[in-house]
């Protein structure tokens, strides 16, 4: 016999995944939808690759959180808005308690004695490989939580990594002095004086500092994954990473407060191991949001159990004629050069899969990347000279290594027999095709279905 609380959570996953709720009241589907997306993020938790990766972070931050500073703090004082970073240092440590404002003052002093400007050509090139090294690390963070395979190009990686570093501490400083500068017009003041305006305005202003938390939030998961993310839902992402982050502060300052015993335990070594676990809270908090962005753009990734987008011999070679006639279409007609996710959106398929066969053809020198606001494919050469067959055999015999391939393996009569039949069968089938061909060929199917 089943025991009601057995009863209870079978109900609950068969409301969750297998019953329909279309035809349910709105706030039902509502709810449903939110317990989903809750499951799906926990589930993720549970399965320790977020972890691996924001203790990764951690190790990086270790070594690029002075360079970093370093690098911003000069910015900062050729605007002459150098002591600004040091309250932004002090915010983002007050979860420490006493240990956090010694260790920001310390931090602070060591950045100050640092001269950017005489460091020479070498210190400087090591300054700036720590931090684009942090930058490709959240990077690959990020592409991990989007199924993205593929890092951006070196170039546009350098070029991305300098514009945030350079550019982001004085759009920071901009728009906490513009705030400023509202709070102290005579406008606010005026309605400052005046009940019960005073009161909203009070609080609405407390609220400023969560409110960037979450649009900087956001702007991070707009800009560092190798893909293009709605606006929508990294603004939701950035939301409830704004929320987890200002809790995790309450719980951490809490912690710190309450515990009286760390610093016997550890001695000296206790405001290291309390930064190590504040550094890795922040990097879950900012992977949690990316994966809550992640599953509002992506909803048909939310299943019961995960989806894995790995794909079988048919799926690769059907996805390749796709890419290839999406592609060589679009060469043929004149039309723009497709992205990965024009080609996800024609096709109907996540980003992922399309990803993989991409690869596949730029390595057989299929495919050539076009750089532009964002990478794009066009053929290697003219299309009526890329024959069909060599397309299928390409992505068949695609990570086929030195090691391990057709040759290695120690020659069978019959097993040959099938395997030269099928090769023959394609041939015939195929006859001299081209991709020229294949794209005409849709031409003319669609003109007939449509008369």
């Amino acid at each position: 016999m089943r025991s009601p609380a057995d009863r209870l959570i079978e109900r609950m996953q068969s409301l969750l995944w297998e019953e329909d709720v279309s035809s349910r009241p709105r706030p039902l589907q509502w709810l449903v939808w939110l317990l989903r997306l809750v499951y799906v993020v926990i589930r993720d938790l549970m399965d320790g690759e977020l972890a691996l990766r924001a203790m990764s972070l951690v190790y990086t931050t270790l070594l690029s959180f002075v360079p970093l500073l370093a690098l911003s703090f000069s910015v900062l004082k050729a605007f002459g808005a150098h002591d600004f970073l040091q309250p932004m240092l002090l915010r983002f440590l007050e979860p420490m308690g006493a240990m956090g404002t010694e260790l920001a003052g310390q931090i602070m002093q060591f950045v100050d004695r640092m001269k950017v400007g005489v460091l020479g050509a070498v210190g400087l090139a090591f300054l700036l490989y720590t931090v684009v090294s942090l930058l490709q690390k959240i990077e690959a963070a990020f592409n991990h939580v989007w199924q993205v395979r593929k890092l951006r190009p070196l170039a546009e990686r350098f070029s991305n990594y300098l514009t945030i570093t350079l550019i982001g501490p004085v759009l920071v400083f901009s728009a906490l002095g513009i705030t400023a500068s509202i709070m102290n017009t005579r406008l606010v003041q005026h309605l400052v004086a005046i009940e019960p305006f005073g009161t909203l305005i009070l609080s609405a202003s407390k609220l400023v500092p969560y409110v960037l938390v979450s649009l900087a939030f956001t702007f991070i998961y707009v800009f560092f994954p190798n893909t293009r993310v709605r606006a929508g839902a990294a603004m939701v992402g950035g939301f409830v990473a704004g929320v987890l982050w200002q809790t995790t502060v309450w719980l951490f300052a809490g912690f710190i407060a309450s515990s009286t015993k760390y610093t016997a335990i550890y001695s000296g070594f206790a405001i290291v191991i309390l930064l190590l676990i504040w550094l890795y809270l922040n990097w879950m908090v900012l992977l949690v949001g990316a994966k809550v962005a992640f599953y509002i753009q992506h909803p048909h990734y939310m299943a019961r159990t995960p989806v894995r987008m790995e794909l079988s011999n048919r799926m690769r070679e059907l996805l390749m004629l796709h890419v290839m006639h999406r592609i060589g279409e679009a060469h043929f007609r004149n039309r723009p050069p497709m992205t990965l996710d024009d080609l996800a959106s024609c096709i109907g398929v996540p980003v992922g899969p399309v990803t993989q066969v991409v690869e596949a053809l730029l390595d057989e020198r299929f495919l050539v990347e076009v750089c532009g606001n964002d990478a794009a494919y066009v053929p290697a050469r003219e299309i009526e000279t890329i024959r069909m067959i060599d397309l299928l055999n390409a992505v068949r015999r695609h990570n086929e290594s030195f090691y391990l391939n057709r040759k290695k393996i120690r020659p069978l009569a019959a097993v040959d027999g099938v395997m030269e039949g099928l090769q023959s069968a394609w041939e015939r089938q195929l006859d001299g095709m081209t991709l020229r061909d294949l794209v005409v060929s849709g031409d003319q199917r669609s003109e007939t279905s449509a008369s």
